[in-house]
């Protein structure tokens, strides 16, 4: 597919995980805990989790941001505190192990904040020899998800599967390396991909909703499954 058809694009992200859902349906009432990849995988997630009667629970992922150019990344962190790096951007760019570690210090930093907004005093969900499914809105260099896949993978699932709505060719092969399966619904062979494209209806989920997703989803299951 050289760029998005109707057929292949979502109305917003609760069309996207609906319809993701439904290919992951051999996992219903099964020994599974979903976990989105805030921001723009929580409302999918929710979905997800919803369709399949399964727990919802976070891995908090971020790209780390280029110096001077903060809406590229060279890297990712996840909660765990792994460092996963694009080896070819850092080369490009001649970053030196304190620069790397300074921009990651931020990084995260951010992570516990987010963590701390997100899940307050709550203990986050166990993975012990559950199926973790690990949701995004999509994988376009696939380096957050690198990251989020080596977190949950130390908290000893018996098997991690990514389910995105859409993803690059690249990202997809990268993220099948080390996940144990990947769905996603459409991949995109585009030159320059943007998860973006695939949605009729876009926009970048707030904290503030992100919140209230969880808040939501908490009063209406109030004991795990």
């Amino acid at each position: 597919m050289p760029y998005p058809g109707e057929d292949t694009v979502f109305e917003n992200r609760h069309d996207a995980g609906r319809r993701l859902a439904a290919e992951l349906g051999e996992y219903q009432d099964q020994p599974v805990v979903v976990l989105a990849i805030p921001n723009g995988g929580v409302p999918v997630a929710v979905e997800v989790a919803g369709a399949l009667g399964a727990e919802l629970g976070l891995v908090i992922s971020r790209k780390i941001p280029m110096p001077l150019h903060p809406e590229a990344g060279f890297g990712a962190i996840a909660d765990s505190g792994n460092l996963i790096l694009n080896d070819e951007v850092v080369r490009r760019l001649g970053l030196s192990r304190q620069q790397i570690e300074y921009e990651a210090s931020k990084v995260r930093a951010e992570i516990k904040k987010r963590s701390l907004l997100y899940r307050g005093e709550e203990p986050p969900v166990s993975v012990t020899g559950r199926t973790a499914i690990i949701v995004d809105d999509g994988l376009a260099s696939g380096i957050t998800m690198l990251a989020a896949v080596e977190s949950v993978r130390y908290r000893r699932p018996r098997a991690t599967v990514v389910a995105v709505p859409c993803a690059s060719a690249m990202a997809l092969k990268q993220v099948e390396r080390v996940a144990s399966r990947v769905v996603a619904l459409t991949v995109g062979y585009m030159p320059t991909f943007y998860v973006s494209d695939f949605y009729r209806h876009w926009y970048d989920v707030s904290d503030n909703e992100v919140v209230q997703y969880l808040n939501q989803w908490r009063t209406r299951h109030h004991s795990p499954k």
